[in-house]
């Protein structure tokens, strides 16, 4: 990683219209994509084995293609962010991708019979894209409404409902098809995802710089190694998949599921929030300043248009991703052209499917012990969320209650069998309950209601 002092003045490297020269400039992307690459493939590989097309199914050629087209539409996403169309872009060094926190509504969407199949999924993502977009108009004005109590509990309750995709994967993989596998369960998957945990964990904690940043990165590429060597891998799609390939418009067709467009524009509003957090992150960790009102638009408009365009070419919604803000706070380069190099590898990356073919070659426990750890740091991020709330008794029982009947729809869908499909897949997913009863208790119940027990 290039040095500070070998990259240009500390006023230069607060500035986001700053370029670097290109032998620094180049390094500098490929980290951006490094930590975000693992983060980036992984919904789309998990909602592609919900939807019967995973690891070994005969349909596998369609997950080749979802895996292409979250790294395009991430490289698309994120030229949108740095460049701009007019007010559409924060112009800040904001690196978009594949966002885990629809995945509780996506999944559901297409597993098994599905509520909507693929081609309802992807109608909810294009008008889910079009409500984010719509979002930027006023999200500085329903800010109020989601304090950390309501923000935390949501991003708690998002990476619990992700946990149990994340062991099923170590196992051998979600889904019947994996499951009556006789070596699902056994100890060769389990220690196969054990070894990704462990490697993540030790460059995570004991080395410095990017090593650190994209240490879920190079724990499965350790796993993969280690599962080369046992017999785990085959590299026979890799000679089938085509060198050059363009995306398909509407490829999963378009249909409109009520329960997954309700879903996916609510989830929009969560993830548009977090999308506010990183551009406030990437100002204050890289140029030491507040996001301006019309960086913050333009970041929330980029992420719908993002959003949307990814639907309508059969890829899922993208958001901005915090990790390549802790990844800015480090080098301290704010220059939004470093990024733009990052999208340019991306989008080439994603017109090539021998790319996503390599990528399909990865076993399941290997992905299992990387998601793991995203996963789990999903949850823990919810928890520090919450760090910030003052736990007096009101703030306890919007919590309590919140998260009681969430989770406990969750965990036992058949409570709601009798309901309208729609209603059921609304109130099952967990998330929209919980972040309903939290938001509306929050508002209705008054500040003091027991003050003298802060």
């Amino acid at each position: 990683m290039a040095s500070q002092s070998s990259l240009g003045t500390p006023d230069q490297l607060k500035d986001p219209n700053y370029t670097p020269p290109l032998m620094q400039a180049v390094p500098l992307g490929l980290q951006h994509v490094l930590a975000m690459f693992a983060s980036n493939v992984t919904p789309a590989i998990i909602v592609a084995g919900a939807a019967g097309f995973g690891f070994g199914s005969p349909d596998a050629v369609n997950l080749v293609y979802m895996i292409q087209m979250s790294m395009f539409f991430a490289g698309i996403a994120t030229l949108i962010q740095t460049i701009g169309i007019g007010p559409i872009g924060a112009r800040l060094p904001i690196v978009q991708g594949t966002s885990f926190a629809f995945l509780p509504v996506m999944i559901p969407a297409v597993a098994g019979a599905g509520v909507a199949g693929m081609g309802g999924l992807m109608a909810g993502v294009m008008i889910g894209g079009i409500f984010h977009f719509c979002i930027g108009l006023f999200i500085g004005k329903i800010r109020f409404a989601l304090p950390p109590l309501v923000t935390g509990l949501i991003v708690l309750m998002i990476g619990l409902a992700l946990v149990k995709v994340g062991i099923e994967y170590a196992a051998g993989g979600a889904g019947d098809f994996n499951r009556s596998k006789p070596e699902w369960g056994g100890m060769r998957n389990w220690s196969l995802a054990f070894i990704v945990i462990l490697v993540t964990l030790g460059f995570k904690f004991f080395t410095r710089g990017l090593t650190a940043v994209a240490a879920v990165l190079i724990g499965m590429v350790v796993g993969y190694i280690v599962a080369v060597g046992l017999g785990m891998v085959s590299f026979a799609g890799i000679g089938r998949a085509a060198v050059f390939a363009l995306p398909a418009p509407f490829k999963w067709g378009f249909e409109i599921t009520w329960a997954i467009v309700i879903g996916m524009c609510f989830m929009a509003i969560i993830s548009a929030i977090e999308t506010v957090g990183d551009t406030s992150g990437i100002t204050k960790g890289g140029a030491g300043r507040e996001a301006t009102d019309k960086e913050i638009t333009g970041a929330t408009f980029a992420d719908g248009l993002g959003t949307a365009i990814a639907g309508i070419f059969g890829s899922l919604p993208n958001t901005s991703f915090s990790q390549n803000v802790g990844l800015i706070s480090m080098t301290g380069v704010m220059s939004r052209h470093v990024v733009t190099i990052g999208a340019l590898f991306l989008i080439v990356g994603g017109l090539v499917p021998k790319i996503g073919a390599a990528i399909n070659t990865i076993p399941y426990p290997v992905l299992g012990g990387g998601v793991i750890v995203m996963f789990g740091m999903v949850a823990a991020a919810g928890v520090n969320m919450l760090s910030d709330v003052n736990w007096n008794r009101r703030n306890m029982i919007i919590f309590a209650v919140s998260l009681s009947i969430g989770l406990g729809l969750q965990l036992v869908p058949d409570a709601m069998r009798f309901l309208p499909p729609t209603l059921k897949i609304l109130l099952t997913s967990g998330l929209l309950p919980a972040a309903f009863i939290a938001i509306v208790l929050n508002l209705l119940l008054p500040e003091d209601l027991d003050a003298d027990d802060d």
